[in-house]
């Protein structure tokens, strides 16, 4: 039963979605209490699976053979079950959410919004349990599909520019860089598995550096959902959607969906040694330097709330990225740990910006003078999540912020130290006022 929970784990989400498309909008409690239900179910089933892997056991099955090395299975190791952990975590708290915001700001769709977010769950569930690349890249692109009509929701011209840009972005870069790179990569390996240490015999990386090197770049920013440099501007377009469906983006489902995509290949796929040997941690860890700067300057001259926090995840995703390149102890930890401390930080951010637009009507920096007095919670859970994105301890963005440092320290990467500190300053700088307009 053990090795078919992680199955069960991408089923129930999708029953939960069958149940709130056949409830419909005329019994709301019933079909919003599918949503809650679901939720609890799936972190239940989770939770159970974290005995056995912290034992070393890695449950899962083949359910599907394509061809010889491209199957469809499931396994579930520790960084699976914490990715996957903290999305049914955070799927719970986005349903009570959704239920006040979509009621209160009377969206038309409701099942439909639901129905896609159950799936959208799901979906993630899949990639967070893949035994390999084939059965990631699957769910990874169904992931893309499902949550199209949750950023078009709005159904204006404005939403449907956003979600076409969103989705043209996130299939056109699977086609062209992650299915190429996956078929490459089969080419040469006959194998799609993720293994510690990577799956390329010493004998092909000495041969093909070159074509290893390319595989790697398709790969980077073939997954478009880590926003890395120049890959990102899909992101800032999908905030037409409903504030709730930007939570599920940035915190629960699509974006930590690509960076997790993306560690599996640099850590299960080419491993340490071979993206040192053809020079692929220069440059991973080169763009997301680069996209931790930008982005947040970007961050600095917007005045939508919505839009200032889409930049600066854009950024705090590369924190990952660069984490995970540095392809030591430290740095992987810290990156790791971010996926989980950003993820919790960032969907408090997006929640308190809905609650400020459903209560007050305000979308702009620029209009919240005195607004801590009329909403003093969402306010200090406002300012206790920017701490944290800051990196100000002891929240827990210090933790996976120290880790990071440490990584560049070990790794003698100075400059990259002092990329993470100047990002902490312009994380303040884009952050803080917010909090000191709405109080002072």
């Amino acid at each position: 039963m053990m090795n078919h929970l992680p199955l069960l784990a991408v089923l129930v989400p999708a029953l939960g979605a069958l149940c709130i498309a056949l409830t419909g909008e005329r019994r709301a409690n019933l079909r919003e209490g599918w949503s809650v239900l679901a939720g609890v179910i799936l972190t239940g089933i989770v939770a159970s699976l974290a005995p056995s892997v912290l034992r070393g056991e890695t449950p899962g099955e083949v359910y599907a053979e394509i061809l010889p090395g491209i199957e469809l299975a499931f396994r579930v190791d520790a960084f699976g079950l914490l990715f996957a952990g903290g999305a049914a975590v955070l799927w719970i708290v986005a349903s009570f959410y959704s239920i006040g915001y979509m009621r209160s700001m009377k969206e038309h769709a409701q099942t439909r919004y639901f129905a896609c977010f159950a799936l959208a769950l799901s979906t993630t569930m899949g990639v967070a349990f893949s035994a390999n690349l084939f059965t990631l890249f699957v769910f990874y692109e169904a992931l893309s599909l499902i949550t199209y009509p949750l950023v078009s929701h709005k159904e204006t011209d404005e939403a449907r520019a956003g979600a076409r840009k969103y989705i043209i972005y996130l299939l056109g870069a699977a086609k062209i860089g992650v299915l190429s790179g996956l078929i490459l990569i089969y080419t040469k390996t006959g194998d799609l598995s993720f293994e510690s240490g990577g799956i390329f015999a010493e004998e092909l990386v000495a041969e093909h550096p070159t074509l290893l090197f390319v595989i790697f770049c398709l790969c980077l920013f073939g997954f478009a959902k880590n926003a890395i440099m120049p890959m990102h501007s899909w992101l800032p377009a999908a905030m037409v959607a409903p504030t709730p469906v930007s939570a599920l983006l940035h915190a629960v489902a699509v974006v930590k969906t690509g960076v997790f995509s993306t560690l599996r290949v640099f850590l299960f796929i080419f491993g340490a040694d071979t993206m040192q040997t053809i020079g692929a941690d220069n440059v991973a860890l080169g763009f997301a330097a680069v996209t931790i700067v930008v982005a947040s300057l970007l961050a600095l001259g917007q005045d939508n709330i919505k839009a200032r926090l889409a930049f600066s995840t854009v950024s705090q995703l590369s924190y990952i990225l660069l984490g995970a390149a540095l392809l030591n102890s430290a740095g992987v930890t810290g990156g790791v740990a971010h996926i989980t401390n950003h993820a919790v930080s960032k969907i408090t951010l997006f929640l308190c910006a809905g609650s400020i637009y459903a209560s007050a009507h305000k979308t702009q920096v620029s209009e919240l003078p005195g607004l801590a007095k009329r909403m003093p919670w969402t306010m200090a859970a406002f300012a206790l999540a920017s701490l944290s994105v800051i990196g100000i301890p002891p929240t827990c963005g210090f933790i996976s912020k120290w880790y990071l440092a440490l990584g560049t320290v070990e790794a003698g990467h100075y400059v990259l130290l002092a990329v993470l500190l100047t990002s902490s300053l312009l994380n303040a700088a884009y952050l803080w006022p917010i909090v000191f307009k709405a109080y002072f």
